[in-house]
């Protein structure tokens, strides 16, 4: 795949958005890490992952039909809306009762029922349909207001983070109240001003046939946040809030050095879905994958050498936590591919390989996280051990996916230049 320039423009598009919420979410970051306790902020962190998760259910995956349809047949767009806010209603019932099990389990002995309840709606309903309504604009290719309405939206967020640092109280009770309004006032910018204008049609013949492709993605997502979360859940269920706070933080700084290798993840999958593959050998994928390896460790290696003259950079808690990002140093490469693997995948539409693919890796990954826990529990001495966890599963599922798409008859494989 040879970029010509609108690809090379979309690209940058997309990824000046991804630089903007960078800076903007490292703000936001900070300041909520540093004042919230680290036993909050490991609470708060792993509710916010468990909404991620369920808001993988609303209308019960069927987004991934809307954004094909946004992708290659616009015209249908009003229709597939129409549908997924009906299959959203119906959806939240089975989310309310899935939501209430993960309380009972994990949080009930340590998170109020309420700011609970107010981290899941903002994730669930208000977050989820900003990403809807995202998703949407790229599919039709309005890249930019794709990235402003993220941008806006980490900003609302980071200022709700200032006037709550700025309040007198710093209960996580209080952050979870600010963390819903700035996102219910994201939500009413994307559908008023980020929407594309439409008119709404509910075609009820169109629906069921899309129904087994919206179930696939939607479960392939929920096991694909599963596994992506897994190891925040179980550093709170195996370790306590404090060690999960410590986590979380590491994980969070990694998770933004993921930005640039997502927009261009973006512009595969577009480009896959349109040309039904792309064409390619075994080194330009071997290329693809270093690339993206180069840039995720980059971006750790970047942070660590920031801190080294100024352990105090980020805040209190976050030099607390920065004794975590040498012994993790390869875990942001392997996390990544991971993700690509997943998108390469949707792209190619293997939904149950992609779904059985994830299923395993979760497995192997709660097996082997659990094991490194109990086995070297003190002193966090399981840190340099995580490499191999993320590794291993990196190992398999590089292994089966392109085992997939060779028997699908795809090669596939991105342009001669690295992300």
């Amino acid at each position: 795949m040879l970029p010509d320039r609108a690809a090379i423009f979309a690209y940058l598009t997309i990824l000046s958005g991804s630089a903007g919420r960078l800076v903007i979410s490292l703000v936001y970051f900070l300041i909520v890490a540093n004042t919230l306790t680290l036993g909050e902020f490991g609470l708060f962190a792993t509710a916010s992952a468990t909404g991620l998760i369920l808001s993988r259910m609303l209308a019960f995956g069927f987004v991934s039909p809307v954004y094909r349809v946004a992708t290659v047949k616009p015209r249908l767009l009003g229709t597939y809306l129409a549908g997924f806010a009906a299959l959203a209603a119906l959806s939240l019932p089975v989310i309310a009762a899935a939501a209430m099990l993960a309380y009972v389990f994990l949080f009930a002995d340590r998170l109020g029922a309420l700011p609970f309840a107010l981290i899941l709606v903002a994730e669930i309903l208000c977050w989820r349909l900003v990403e809807v309504v995202a998703i949407v604009n790229n599919g039709l290719r309005r890249f930019r207001q794709a990235a402003l309405l993220v941008i806006i939206g980490s900003s609302l967020r980071t200022v709700a983070a200032l006037l709550f640092a700025a309040f007198g109280r710093h209960s996580l009770e209080i952050w979870a109240i600010a963390y819903l309004v700035a996102t219910t006032a994201t939500l009413s910018l994307a559908l008023i001003f980020f929407l594309p204008p439409m008119r709404l049609r509910f075609v009820r013949r169109l629906y069921p046939r899309r129904m087994a492709d919206a179930v696939y993605a939607g479960a392939a997502e929920i096991v694909f946040y599963v596994q992506a979360e897994l190891d925040k859940l179980l550093m709170l269920a195996l370790a306590g809030e404090r060690v999960a706070g410590l986590y979380a933080i590491a994980m969070r700084v990694i998770d933004l050095t993921a930005m640039p290798v997502r927009s261009f993840n973006q512009m595969l999958v577009q480009k896959i879905m349109k040309d039904r593959g792309l064409a390619g050998g075994a080194g330009r994928l071997a290329l693809v994958e270093a690339g993206i390896a180069v840039i995720s460790v980059g971006g750790l290696v970047a942070v660590i050498v920031a801190l080294q003259p100024f352990p105090g950079l980020l805040g209190r808690n976050v030099a607390e936590a920065s004794y975590l990002f040498l012994p993790l140093l390869l875990v942001p490469a392997f996390r990544n591919l991971v993700e690509y693997h997943a998108e390469l995948l949707y792209a190619r539409e293997r939904t149950g390989s992609r779904i059985a693919l994830l299923l395993a890796i979760t497995g192997l990954k709660a097996a082997l996280l659990s094991w490194a826990m109990l086995r070297f529990p003190a002193n966090e001495a399981w840190a340099p051990w995580l490499n191999l966890v993320f590794g291993a599963v990196y190992v398999l599922s590089a292994a089966v996916t392109y085992r997939l798409l060779a028997q699908a008859g795809g090669r596939v494989t991105a342009s001669r230049t690295a992300p």
